[in-house]
């Protein structure tokens, strides 16, 4: 597993070891012991399933307070998935990254609690997998783009 820094610190770009042939392929998605040595070591108690068409750019999310950490992977398709810190006091406060993701390169997003977070879904359907490390709280949450619902 290769583990990339960004210019957030905290924010990595995770690329798990895959192993294909042929038949296609098998991956690791998430392995504890791995994953802490990277430094990943808050454990995950929620996994979410998204599914979105073409095109579609869901707002960015935070919850606050309660925050969570989220390990993205695209299972299906490609998205631009863009974080921005807004860790009040850090020094990357407002700075953004953008990292595609998709189903061929298999990496993955490591996003600090503290980030908003969310993705542009391009050239077809995508379907992403998330685990966080809090639960989803509907009431807690908040978003920049004012038009996707909760």
């Amino acid at each position: 597993m290769k583990v990339v820094g960004t210019a957030i610190p905290g924010l990595l770009i995770i690329e798990p070891k895959s192993f294909g042939d042929a038949r296609g392929f098998f991956k690791e998605i998430y392995e504890s012991e791995r994953y802490a040595g990277a430094g990943l070591k808050r454990p995950f108690i929620q996994d979410n399933l998204s599914r979105s068409t073409h095109g579609v750019l869901r707002g960015l999310h935070l919850q606050n307070p309660g925050p969570q950490g989220k390990l993205v992977t695209v299972l299906i398709g490609r998205v631009l998935d863009v974080a921005v810190d807004v860790r009040r006091g850090s020094p990357t406060f407002a700075k953004h990254v953008a990292v595609e993701l998709d189903d061929e390169t298999h990496r993955q997003l490591w996003v600090p609690a503290g980030s908003h977070m969310d993705s542009l879904s391009s050239q077809r359907p995508r379907t992403c997998s998330t685990s966080a490390t809090a639960p989803t709280s509907q009431r807690m949450r908040s978003r920049c783009d004012g038009a996707t619902p909760h």
